[in-house]
């Protein structure tokens, strides 16, 4: 008698568990359904909703005909390819969206500023990099609500002021996101004054002239649905992101059919890039700061950082190299110092892999943006330089002790990109002799 309670107990257990599995699954799949269904954006005249009646007809969206990803590594130039990719009329372009769920979720998925590491746990790992791909999808098919997620604290009625450096986007700056009774056109420029310097040229729309703070506050809160309705009406949407770090894992996205995505992965000379980070973050590179001011290499300098960027190239751009056909026809490897070298050619190039046509907004940003004497202001992510100069310009900045730690420890990417060592402390400031080596990547067609 005890035996066939016990059996019966242990069946009624079992399927009790059973439910509970089944119960979660169709929460999951039904929660899955809801963010997986299609935004659709009523086109009605601005400040109505999209209420009962006649006049109220709601389109499906508009798929873009290209969807283009900016794959970088902080202070490796990213912020400038953007730029060439933002002044463009027919691009949508989005600066980092990717800020917003590493605020949101950073913390269970460690890494440097939201990037995965090796010592990420796997959990983690997975975690962060799913919720990076599906924010990318749901952008490049223009959901901007979907931000509303991550964005602190949460928009209300679909308006924020909080978007991570709106500013840096052109379409977020412009009619009709931004209307143009919100700003006031200032006087010509005086001699000698730029209009990258934020000064208004009397020349294109008001985003051109604009540095970013002026954007936020002459636009006011951002309209998420306004921004996505202005997705929606161009062709092409670019994101720039230094969060993702290799591009195995965007497979997933690269071969997603309801995108048309292709990858452009920027890369830069490792010195260069350590040489920047220390001057735009000198609190996380303090140890750094001190031993290239005093001479004197500090007990507790940390050069993970350096050792997962140069793995993280070394791993992305095998991959790329190696033209797995998921990649065919989707991926480009650009190095900042080609492009800073000839900006016009390689944005050419670049245009042509992307197959868009490169308008006149693109050449005159490039003629204001690459030839000036330096940065413009003393903002850490501005792109007005003379980019030639700028490219190298770390040989002067850093100690041969330090470029020797750097080439110990980055060897093999620096082999595998085309970046020559340097064996003494002239070799190091002779400028004569460029360090990046006459390499030509093509695109993967």
């Amino acid at each position: 008698m005890t035996g066939h309670r016990f059996r019966a107990m242990e069946c009624s257990w079992k399927a009790v568990l059973l439910l509970v599995v089944a119960s979660l699954t169709i929460q999951y799949t039904a929660i899955r359904t809801f963010i997986a269904k299609p935004f659709t954006i009523c086109r009605v005249p601005k400040h109505t909703g999209c209420g009962p009646g006649p006049s109220a007809s709601c389109e499906p969206q508009r798929r873009a005909v290209s969807h283009i990803l900016i794959l970088a590594t902080t202070r490796s130039g990213s912020s400038f390819i953007g730029q060439l990719l933002n002044q463009h009329s027919d691009i949508f372009y989005l600066f980092e969206p990717l800020y917003h769920v590493q605020t949101t979720l950073g913390a269970a998925g460690g890494g440097s500023r939201g990037r995965p590491s090796s010592s990420t746990s796997a959990a983690g790992r997975r975690l962060l990099l799913g919720a990076y791909r599906d924010l990318l999808r749901g952008l490049f098919e223009c959901r901007l609500h979907e931000l509303e997620a991550y964005i602190k604290p949460a928009p209300e009625q679909h308006r924020t002021q909080r978007l991570f450096r709106r500013g840096a986007s052109k379409a977020l700056c412009s009619p009709p996101v931004c209307a143009p009774a919100t700003w006031t056109p200032r006087p010509p420029p005086g001699p000698g004054v730029r209009a990258s310097d934020g000064e208004d040229d009397g020349e294109g729309p008001p985003s051109e002239r604009w540095e970013e703070g002026e954007c936020v506050r002459r636009c006011g809160a951002l309209n998420l649905t306004e921004a996505s309705r202005a997705c929606i009406l161009r062709p092409h949407v670019a994101i720039k992101t230094v969060r993702i770090p290799a591009i195995g894992d965007l497979r997933a996205l690269v071969e997603d059919p309801r995108l048309n995505l292709k990858v452009i992965q920027l890369v830069r000379d490792p010195r260069g890039i350590l040489s920047s980070r220390i001057d735009t973050f000198p609190d996380s590179f303090r140890a750094w700061k001190i031993w290239r001011n005093s001479g004197r290499r500090p007990y507790n300098l940390d050069a993970s950082h350096l050792s997962a960027t140069c793995q993280d190239f070394l791993q992305s751009v095998g991959t790329g190299l190696d033209r797995p056909g998921w990649l065919k026809g989707r991926y480009m490897l650009v190095r900042y110092e080609d492009l800073a070298r000839e900006p016009e050619r390689k944005t050419r190039e670049m245009y042509r892999f992307l197959g868009v046509a490169m308008d006149t907004n693109v050449r005159r940003w490039i003629v204001r943006n690459t030839r000036g004497p330096g940065a413009s202001g003393n903002h850490k992510f501005a792109t007005v330089r003379d980019s030639a100069a700028t490219a190298e310009g770390w040989r002067f900045r850093l100690s041969y002790d330090m470029v020797e730690l750097v080439q110990s420890l980055c060897n093999l990417t620096l082999a595998q990109l085309g970046y020559r060592l340097v064996n003494s402390p002239e070799e190091l400031r002779n400028t004569s002799v460029s360090l990046a080596e006459d390499r030509t990547f093509l695109p993967f067609l």
